[in-house]
């Protein structure tokens, strides 16, 4: 999943994103709200975590144009402004919940938890054949094992797993999962791929993961019709 945070001071959006990172987030981040509104137009992000106080436009302002796209994301205010007023105001412009600084990030993170938990369309658990993932309380079980996945090896499985049977490339897998643009040259990837394979793949004899020639990866039960995936 991508978030966009929205804060103009370094120190509490490198906080922020190492903290959401580490989560197995990938993040993106705007230091003004003109920038935020062309990311929010340029990108389908799952959550905008959002500071009031911008040095250009008032967050308030940023929020309105995010209310006003056809489709648009869950967004976390962040403010000093804790006022009743202030909350009110937020949340009736259309916030979908208020976050008082200074603030403890195990509380925003079980609050990002939750916006999420409301606002996907997608079920809290994706299963493929006996494989299991819990999104919301990042959990994977296939048959009767519980499965230990490192933050961004959970984000690759959940992304592969709510495209089933959708072929991915590296580019799409690296510029969903990781902040940065897939320079053709890395193998992050497949080092990846391979580590999620020797968790959920080696042990069973129905393999999951497919390798698709000349495009990438797909996660599906075997297709015996297919030529074009293989391990």
């Amino acid at each position: 999943m991508r978030f966009l945070v929205v804060e103009d001071e370094k120190r509490i959006a490198d906080f922020l994103s190492r903290g959401l990172e580490s989560a197995g987030y990938a993040i993106d981040v705007a230091g003004d709200g003109t920038r935020a509104i062309d990311m929010v137009h340029a990108t389908n992000y799952d959550l905008v975590i959002l500071d009031m106080m911008l040095p250009d436009i008032d967050g308030l302002q940023v929020l309105e144009k995010i209310r006003n796209r056809k489709s648009s994301p869950p967004v976390l205010i962040l403010s000093a402004r804790g006022g009743v007023d202030d909350r009110v105001k937020g949340l009736e412009l259309g916030a979908d919940d208020y976050l008082t600084k200074p603030f403890a990030f195990v509380e925003l993170l079980a609050r990002v938890r939750v916006l999420l938990r409301r606002g996907q369309p997608t079920p809290e658990r994706l299963s493929v054949g006996d494989l299991v993932l819990d999104c919301i309380r990042r959990k994977v079980i296939r048959g009767a094992e519980n499965i230990e996945l490192a933050p961004k090896e959970f984000s690759i499985l959940e992304y592969m797993m709510r495209n089933r049977g959708r072929p991915l490339s590296r580019t799409m897998i690296v510029e969903h999962v990781w902040d940065m643009d897939y320079d053709g040259l890395t193998n992050i990837v497949d080092v990846y791929i391979r580590h999620l394979r020797s968790k959920i793949d080696d042990k069973w004899p129905v393999k999951l993961i497919h390798t698709v020639r000349g495009i990438g990866y797909m996660l599906d039960l075997a297709d015996k019709d297919s030529a074009a995936a293989d391990r």
